[in-house]
Order: C-alpha cells, then sequence, then structure tokens
C-alpha cells in the first residue's frame, strides 16, 4: 500500500486541460447547443434565449431596422453564445474525463478465453486433472464452475470455490501489489478482467453476460447524465426563482423607459430609449449564470473524483449524502480488523498436556479450511511432531463446521474430538454428563476480555466426555485505523463497530480500534433496526460492509460502501463499490463529498456577489441616458454605455471559463464548524465575487476603450 496516494493527492484520468479532452469537449459543447439539452438548466436557457435574440436584432440591424448599432449588437450576441458554449464546454470537459476514467476501465475488459469445468468429480478427477472445456468468456452463465491457472485472465466475476492464488487487479484498483484470493475465506471475491498470477483457483461464476462489476463500473462512469440530488435540486430552485425575479424586472424596464423618455421629450429635455440589446445584456449578467454554467460540471466531477478514488458511486445522491454523513457503522471483521483470525495460543485445561490439546486441536482442524482452521493447525505443528494427517483420514471421519452446531470435528475409532464456540461445546460436554470445569471458563472469559475468540476443545473417549482446553483465536486491527476513527470524530462522524462476537470481545476490539461505540452479537436485523433507528432521529447513515449478511443494511443506508472483496451481494445493495477494499476509505469518501458541497456552495456565493457587482457596472451605464442622474452610480468611471455594457458580457462569459479548473478539482477540504465555514465562504467567495468583477470589468472597459471598439 506504500505507492498509494490519497484522495486530495489523485487525479482523475487526463490533466486539468489534456489535449485529448479539450478537442471532443469543445465538439460537444457545440452539439449541447440543442434546445433539447438546454431546457435542462434554465438559467442557462434564459442565456441561450437572449443570444437568439439578440442575433435576430442583429439581422434586423443589418437590414436597416436597428434599434441599436450592428456591431455593438453583434458583440453583445456573440458573447452571450460564448458564454452559452463556456457553460457547456465546463460540463463537457467533466464528462469527458469522466469517460476517460470509463475508457481506462474498458481496458480490462475483454473477451478471453476460459476452461470451464464439465464434469460433476472435478474434485477427484485422475491426477488431478479435471474434464474441462475451452470456451469464451461470454459464453459463460451464472453457476459456471471455470478453472484459472496461472497467468490466465479471470473471465467473470465469481466467488472462489477451491484453491488459493495470487492475483493482480491493477487493473480494476490501480494497486500494483498483487492479492491472495481463497476458498472458504472473506477475500474469495474475483473480479472479471483480472490476472491470476500463481497457483490455480476454481470460481463459479455469480453473473451473466453484461452483468459483470466491470460492465456496471464502465456505465456508471460514462452515466454522466445523471440525476440531480436533493440539494442540487433545492439549489437549482433557487437559481430559478432568482431568474424569474431578473427576468420579471427586467421586462418592466423598457415601458419605464419609454414613458420616462416620453415625459422628457414633452419638456424640451434630451432623452433615449433604453435598447433591448441592452437590457438582454443586463438580464444575463445579473441572473446566477456563473453558478448555473458551472453547476452541472461540480456533480460531474464529482464522481469523477470519486473514481480517482477507487470508488465507483452509483449516483451524485450517494456523493452528496456522503458530505452529511452523522454515523457511521463499520462491520468488524474484514474492516475494523484483518478479517482473518490467527490462532495465537493453546491453552490447556488443568490436568491436561498442552502437547494432548495440541494434537486434539490439529485433529478437529484437518478437514477445516478456512484460514482459521489452517492457523491452528499451524500453530499445533509448532508444538512438536505429531500424528500424520493420512492416517488420521483413514482411520475415522471428519465432522465439517455447522452453523447449527457451531463445531467441527473428528470422530475416531477410540475417540471423538469437538472444536467450537464456548457455549457450544459446553452444551455439548453437558449433555454427555460431562463437567465444564469453571478455571476454563475463566480462561474464556480471559481470552474474550483480551479481544481474542475462544474456541473449546473438547474429547469423548468410552462414552466419558472431558474439556481439553481453549485456543485463542486473535483478531488484529488495521494498522492506523484508530488515527483514522479520531479523524472521523474531528469531522463530527459517530462511529459504531457492528459484530457478531460477545460483548466482551466487542468491548475489547471497539476500545483498541477507538471507535465511539459498538453493538454486540449483531444480526442482519439489529443492524437493520440500528440505521432505522438513527435515521428516525434525522441522522444520515453510512456503512461500510462486505458479507451477504451486510446487504439487508447496506441497503438502508444512506451511504452503502461496499468492499470488492466482498460478496456479490452486498455490492449489488451498496451505492458505493470501494475497489481498494479499505474501509477506512470512507474518510476520502465523506472530504469528496464535503468537498462536493463546499465546491457548489462557495462558487454559489462568488456568483450571487457577482451578480450585484454587476449591478453597478451595468445599471448606471445602460439607463444613463434615460436617466442622467444614475452617472453618479457610475462608480467604476467606465468609459461609455456601450463600453460598460460589452464589459460586463464579456466579463460574465470568462469568469466561467477561469472557474473550470476550480469547479473540476474541487474546493480543498478543511475541518470546519458551519460557523467557521459560513466566514471563509464570505470572506474568500464573498468578498471575492464582490471584488474581482469591478477589476476585472475595469480592466476589460481600458483594453476596449484602448483598442477604440467602444
Amino acid at each position: 500500500m506504500g505507492n498509494k496516494m490519497s484522495a486530495t493527492q489523485r487525479r482523475p484520468a487526463g490533466a486539468m486541460f489534456d489535449r485529448t479532452l479539450l478537442g471532443p469537449a469543445a465538439a460537444a459543447a457545440v452539439r449541447k447547443l440543442a434546445p433539447r439539452h438546454q431546457l435542462r438548466n434554465p438559467v442557462m436557457f434564459c442565456v441561450y434565449v437572449g443570444s437568439i435574440l439578440c442575433t435576430v436584432l442583429w439581422v434586423a440591424a443589418l437590414r436597416g431596422q436597428a434599434e441599436a448599432p450592428a456591431g455593438f449588437i453583434l458583440a453583445v450576441a456573440l458573447w452571450l453564445w460564448f458564454t452559452v458554449l463556456f457553460a457547456n464546454f465546463a460540463e463537457a470537459l467533466a464528462e469527458g474525463r469522466a469517460k476517460a476514467q470509463a475508457a481506462s476501465l474498458r481496458q480490462a475488459k475483454r473477451d478471453v478465453m476460459a476452461k470451464r469445468l464439465t464434469g460433476s468429480d472435478w474434485r477427484t478427477a485422475p491426477a488431478g486433472r479435471p474434464a474441462i472445456e475451452v470456451t469464451t468468456a461470454t459464453a459463460l452463465r451464472r453457476g459456471h464452475l471455470v478453472l484459472i491457472e496461472a497467468g490466465d485472465v479471470v473471465p467473470a466475476d465469481g466467488e472462489v470455490r477451491d484453491g488459493i492464488a495470487s492475483v493482480d487487479e491493477s487493473a480494476i484498483t490501480g494497486e500494483s501489489a498483487p492479492v491472495v484470493r481463497a476458498a472458504g475465506g472473506d477475500f474469495s471475491s474475483v473480479t472479471g478482467g483480472t490476472r491470476v498470477l500463481s497457483d490455480w483457483i476454481v470460481v463459479e461464476v455469480t453473473v451473466n453476460p453484461g452483468e459483470a462489476f466491470l460492465d456496471r463500473m464502465i456505465a456508471m462512469v460514462e452515466g454522466a447524465k445523471r440525476q440531480k440530488t436533493p440539494n442540487e435540486i433545492a439549489l437549482t430552485i433557487l437559481l430559478v426563482a432568482l431568474t424569474i425575479v431578473m427576468l420579471l424586472a427586467t421586462a418592466t424596464l423598457r415601458p419605464f423607459s419609454e414613458f420616462s423618455v416620453y415625459a422628457a421629450h414633452a419638456l424640451g429635455m434630451p432623452g433615449e430609449v433604453v435598447s433591448i440589446t441592452a437590457l438582454i445584456a443586463l438580464l444575463v449578467c445579473l441572473i446566477p449564470t456563473t453558478i448555473g454554467g458551472l453547476l452541472s460540471a461540480i456533480g460531474v466531477a464529482g464522481m469523477s473524483r470519486m473514481m480517482a478514488a477507487n470508488v465507483i458511486a452509483t449516483s451524485g445522491r450517494a456523493i452528496e449524502a456522503a458530505g452529511d454523513v452523522d454515523v457511521l457503522l463499520l462491520d468488524k471483521t474484514g474492516t475494523i480488523t484483518l478479517g482473518n483470525r490467527q490462532a495465537s495460543a493453546l491453552l490447556a485445561a488443568p490436568g491436561i498436556d498442552a502437547a494432548q490439546l495440541a494434537a486434539a486441536a490439529r485433529l478437529a482442524s484437518l478437514a477445516d479450511e478456512t484460514p482459521e482452521g489452517r492457523s491452528i493447525v499451524t500453530l499445533a505443528n509448532a508444538q512438536g511432531p505429531l500424528e500424520p494427517a493420512r492416517a488420521v483420514g483413514a482411520a475415522g471421519a471428519f465432522i465439517p463446521f455447522s452453523a447449527h452446531t457451531r463445531m467441527s470435528g473428528v470422530d475416531l475409532a477410540d475417540r471423538q474430538i469437538r472444536k467450537g464456540a464456548a457455549d457450544a461445546v459446553r452444551q455439548h460436554v453437558l449433555s454427555r454428563g460431562g463437567r465444564f470445569p469453571e478455571p476454563v471458563q475463566q480462561t474464556v472469559d480471559e481470552v474474550a476480555r483480551r479481544g481474542s475468540t475462544p474456541l473449546v476443545v473438547a474429547e469423548t473417549v468410552d462414552a466419558s466426555t472431558r474439556v481439553l482446553g481453549v485456543i485463542e483465536l486473535k483478531d488484529v486491527v488495521k494498522h492506523g485505523i484508530r488515527e483514522r476513527f479520531a479523524e472521523l470524530r474531528r469531522m463530527g462522524i459517530r462511529t459504531v463497530m457492528v459484530t457478531g462476537d460477545n460483548r466482551l470481545t466487542a468491548a475489547a476490539i471497539a476500545a483498541e480500534a477507538g471507535v465511539d461505540d459498538f453493538l454486540a452479537e449483531a444480526t442482519p436485523e439489529t443492524k437493520l433496526a440500528t440505521i432505522r433507528a438513527q435515521q428516525s432521529e434525522g441522522r444520515l447513515v453510512a456503512m461500510t460492509g462486505d458479507g451477504t449478511n451486510d446487504a439487508p443494511a447496506l441497503a438502508q443506508a444512506d451511504v452503502a460502501v461496499a468492499m470488492n472483496t466482498g460478496t456479490q451481494a452486498a455490492k449489488e445493495a451498496g451505492n458505493m463499490v470501494d475497489l481498494d477494499s479499505n474501509p477506512t476509505k470512507l474518510i476520502e469518501i465523506v472530504e469528496i463529498g464535503k468537498q462536493m458541497l463546499m465546491t457548489r456552495g462557495s462558487l454559489t456565493t462568488f456568483s450571487i456577489a457577482n451578480d450585484v457587482a454587476k449591478y453597478f457596472a451595468i445599471v448606471p451605464a445602460a439607463f444613463a441616458t434615460t436617466y442622467p442622474a444614475l452617472n453618479a452610480l457610475n462608480v467604476m468611471h467606465l468609459a461609455t454605455p456601450a463600453s460598460a455594457i460589452l464589459s460586463a458580457v464579456i466579463f460574465n462569459a470568462l469568469i466561467i471559463v477561469l472557474l473550470i479548473p476550480l469547479a473540476l478539482r474541487g474546493i480543498p477540504y478543511r475541518v470546519l464548524d458551519a460557523a467557521g465555514l459560513l466566514r471563509r465562504n464570505l470572506l474568500i467567495y464573498g468578498l471575492g465575487g464582490l471584488l474581482v468583477p469591478f477589476a476585472g470589468i475595469k480592466l476589460i472597459d481600458l483594453l476596449l476603450s484602448a483598442c477604440g471598439l467602444a
């Protein structure tokens, strides 16, 4: 993981203004001039209609029906068209960056050959070589079994049913270090397009053609035509309301101007009716065109930044909700801990020799192919020479683990051995007339208190059942996770660990990991009820998970981040999938969500402040000929009315271009409270929105005057 970068360091595919993106974005900006597309953005639609009206007025002026100089009308019309094009360009550039990411994903998707297992006896095939049929990946269906060997590309999404292999997932996750995928563990999911580097695995295909995770990723990344989020809808309504107010106000200015000029002429005073071109320019400059032109680009760029962090979000709604999360529920196993518990100690019962416990624990675990079972065998082997596994298999019958009994073991000719959860083994021993020693119970409690998981081993010989001792399985908390949870706490997010362990084990792990609270002995129903209870109190809840038992809670959560290494059910229930399968990635997800909200809020503040400044530039100039007293408001001392109007219109168009990098990159996230964030917004973007237009419009006015264009 040493080569991984934080979300703020990563860049979406393509540089900010990559040449390979500029051409297609410019062409798309022109295509987006279609009325059907413009209608989606009410603010820019007003600019679009204004551009058409000014163009019509210019054509009329060429025919001798001028209501203003033809050159002035043409200049205003051109800059209004540029304003629309620049807004389209911002959106197209954001979409282009997302599509470039989809193209990089598509390189991992190709039609590869697959070795489909055709016989039902593939596990016992002669010489270990099962009957196979070579076919294409597109011919595979859900439920088919495929053999994937070193050097082969995984043909489809699936679950490992046998074997263990090292897999290169760099085509999907961007992570250069290979990962281990094995049957029976927490990391058994494989994704089509990845490559097996060593050994072999048998995979059961879990999707049909076109339903693969990579197919959905590409569709989601390319799906720039997303639904608007609730906050975005609310902002759009506000912008539409401001636009309607300004439209009505502007529409009434023409009759007032005509009446004032008529009255002035009746008194023998000069006066000139304000032109329709000037009124259109006034409307465009006063409505919130800056944020209106960048709003869509901000949303698309948010999804693009999420993808740059190796997270697939199904919608902008999920990203936005991530920015407002109050509570985070995290599954313990595979999320807070490494996922595979390791046997760390064999604790013999009073009167039982350590070697005797090690031998029994090994016998009970030989048929257990889980990582925990293999670790018990490894630990027992370290205690000294033990009976060969082949002899055991010939002399007895292995009892696989059952969720009903919560035990596994082996039945030999002279004895029976059982290994399992402490309460399950206790019931087993008591039901056979045995005794569960108090020292063993104390050992069980002490192991649980340390945050480990106790397994008890019992033996039955000649109808006499006794407890041999305790196996300690230790959950390993992921490195650095305590610091990440402290960071979430500073963000105002409450963390809750959810686990099926008993309260003692859960409390110990929670204390070591540094979570705010924990939910022990959790069932899928408990997780679901917890999320609903938090939501009923008005909180937004996020959850990360990787198992099928997490799927109901993931479906209920406002932000549901499924691990890519998790089950298909978990990935389908979530509204985000973390390709790196790093549960602490939620911190970056929250940062990106908050960054998108902050970017939208900051640019909205800048846009509205912009409009105030442009008001003082264009209103005095536009109506000076009608109301000479308004010259007193010409605080910027602009050269002429035409120059003032053109300068404001040109600035209105160029500011969108200048803000495109900020909209795509986003406002840097800082941990601030609401009051501090508001102060920062007003100081930087509110005050900046007032001052920048004065400087920009004055500079453009000077350039126009120097060039003799106004």
